[in-house]
């Protein structure tokens, strides 16, 4: 069916969307070589890996592609935030939930039914209490309080944590099933010394238009590569901008599947030979690219 745009009239007619299985598929991840071997050597000295790099290269997807690569299911993730630390990587205490159970019930819990229902295993945690080898992803650690590396390797070293609330009950990890653990980094700001001296530290630079044209190959079958080459002509030239937010591999996909489906005549991207009518489909799909009202208006007048 032609792609339908929304319309204020009533009623509206909904476009179909089929969701496009390869854009997230672990399988068909790119890593460099360089890449692999950071990968290696992480895996044969037993340290985490830190990844620095743009948003959008690739760094989180990593982790869900070793995964596969080595069949141990999907990554358990932790996502640092502001307030987080080295404790929240085992673990949350549902304290308030318990509290309102005791004052409900005259009956205690028992440990078994406290963990059961009151204590939430987060990503490291889950890990060592499963006793399997599994792919820890802590995801945008520069986001975590200032102490937070470093208290996160002694974490990582230990593989060991007790939780008071079930009377100092233990969970350590065996020696022969330690996670494979990956962080990323979007360097928002520096990481404390003492913790880059103990990780494998890998930077993923932004694709070559080369890259670019391999990646988009994978992630679409239905457009030619004439018409990838110019619309990866006309990201590179939207990231020579001076944008507050540069668009990223992950934007470059989605802008280069949307245009396939509003019928766009991608090989005109580069020609500046562009009718009222494609001028306005353009600037309909820079939405997708401009993350903010500035980077929008600013690759709206490309097309004026």
């Amino acid at each position: 069916m032609p792609f339908q745009l929304y319309q204020k009239q009533t009623p509206a007619v909904l476009p179909d969307f089929s969701p496009n299985d390869k854009i997230n598929n672990a399988a068909l991840y790119l890593p460099s070589d360089s890449l692999a071997d950071a990968v290696n050597v992480a895996l044969s000295v037993g340290q985490p890996l830190l990844l620095t790099g743009e948003p959008g290269t690739g760094k989180t997807q990593l982790a869900y592609h070793v995964a596969h690569q080595f069949d141990l299911g999907l990554p358990l993730v932790f996502n640092a935030q502001t307030t987080s630390t080295a404790n929240d990587l085992f673990y949350k205490y549902d304290a308030l939930g318990h509290f309102q159970y005791n004052q409900n019930h005259e009956i205690a819990l028992s440990s078994e039914e406290i963990e059961a229902r009151f204590i939430h295993f987060n990503a490291l945690g889950e890990a060592i209490r499963r006793q399997k080898r599994l792919v820890v992803l802590i995801d945008e650690i520069d986001k975590a309080p200032r102490d937070f590396p470093n208290d996160l390797l002694a974490s990582i070293e230990n593989l060991c944590f007790v939780i008071p609330e079930l009377s100092n009950k233990e969970f350590k990890a065996a020696k022969n099933l330690r996670p494979i653990i990956i962080l990323t980094s979007n360097s928002e700001k520096n990481l404390p010394d003492a913790f880059l001296r103990r990780v494998v530290y890998f930077h993923i630079p932004f694709p070559t238009p080369e890259d670019l044209l391999t990646i988009l190959s994978t992630k679409t079958d239905t457009i030619s590569e004439t018409d990838l080459k110019a619309a990866i002509n006309y990201f590179q030239m939207v990231r020579d901008l001076k944008m507050k937010k540069m668009p990223a591999t992950s934007e470059l996909i989605y802008w280069v599947i949307l245009l396939e489906q509003i019928g766009f005549p991608v090989s005109k991207l580069t020609s500046g030979n562009l009718s009222s009518s494609e001028k306005a489909q353009l600037n309909m799909s820079f939405s997708v690219l401009a993350k903010n009202k500035e980077d929008l208006e600013m690759l709206k007048s490309i097309t004026n």
